[in-house]
């Protein structure tokens, strides 16, 4: 069998009883940081017997038909990240793709996520949601998927790093806008863990100081109540546009049909669309 465990993001405390087991049980062991793991087993003063090898983004597909093997011979193969639940915006999803096709079961022991953490501490809608990883890091890449996530009605997650936090909350505020309601979770679970709540501009602003530690950022959808009609009408907007009228004169002919307010109408259309 091949067994998915979940490790603490940062406070031992959260190990579960069954990691614990798993652990200690395991025939083979694969780690995305071996250090790491040995650290971790040394502070929660788990005995580990069966051997510990490097599984990690870089060499995943190479090493995911290893421990199928593994695990097709009889042995118990336990694959752990660095943090939070394997797969999940780290190694794993090769792995159990690759075990399904070969037949072999696959297990969780489920443990920390700092997707789900950071979703239900920051105070934003938690019936739906979507987790959006990592955003590009170059500008013309990063605009474009945020322009794509502009009409997202659920609660977005992403990851970033913090040197990046600040570049980020500026495009979000130029694509999503700046009012937009967000959260910033720094360091869960850890001794310095942040929650830092407000909106786009007042987060981008505070971010300029500089940001340590690991960040999740939870990022309010679009409204869908009625109250944002103009989203409602965009569409129709930078269709025009695309037909060749001024994206201006678009905003007006829809806005008055509508009786919207054009200013806000075009505002909006230039967020999201790819026109001057």
């Amino acid at each position: 069998m091949i067994i998915l465990a979940g490790t603490p993001l940062g406070n031992d405390g959260d190990a579960s009883p069954r990691l614990r087991e798993s652990l200690e049980s395991a025939d083979l062991i694969a780690a995305e940081d071996t250090r790491r793991l040995l650290n971790l087993v040394g502070r929660l003063g788990v005995a580990i017997h069966a051997p510990v090898v490097p599984y990690h983004d870089h060499n995943e597909a190479q090493k995911a038909p290893d421990l199928i093997a593994a695990a097709q011979a009889g042995k118990t193969v336990v694959m752990v990240s660095d943090a939070g639940m394997p797969s999940v915006s780290d190694p794993g999803y090769r792995l159990v793709s690759m075990a399904a096709d070969a037949g072999m079961p696959v297990t969780v022991v489920p443990g920390p996520s700092a997707v789900l953490t950071a979703l239900a501490v920051s105070g934003l809608a938690s019936d739906r949601f979507t987790f959006e990883g990592f955003v590009p890091r170059k500008d013309g890449e990063r605009k474009a998927i945020l322009q794509d996530l502009a009409r997202e009605q659920r609660t977005m997650v992403f990851f970033e790093s913090p040197r990046r936090l600040g570049q980020t909350l500026c495009a979000m505020c130029e694509v999503f806008g700046a009012d937009r309601k967000a959260a910033v979770c720094r360091e869960l679970t850890k001794v310095h863990e942040e929650v830092r709540r407000g909106t786009l501009g007042e987060l981008a602003e505070w971010a300029k100081g500089g940001v340590l530690g690991e960040i999740c950022l939870v990022i309010e959808g679009i409204a869908n109540d009625g109250s944002d009609v103009a989203a409602q009408h965009v569409d129709e907007v930078l269709a025009l546009a695309e037909r060749g009228l001024r994206l201006k004169d678009a905003a007006a002919h829809v806005a008055e049909r509508e009786k919207l307010r054009k200013n806000e109408l075009y505002r909006l259309a230039i967020r999201l669309g790819k026109h001057e």
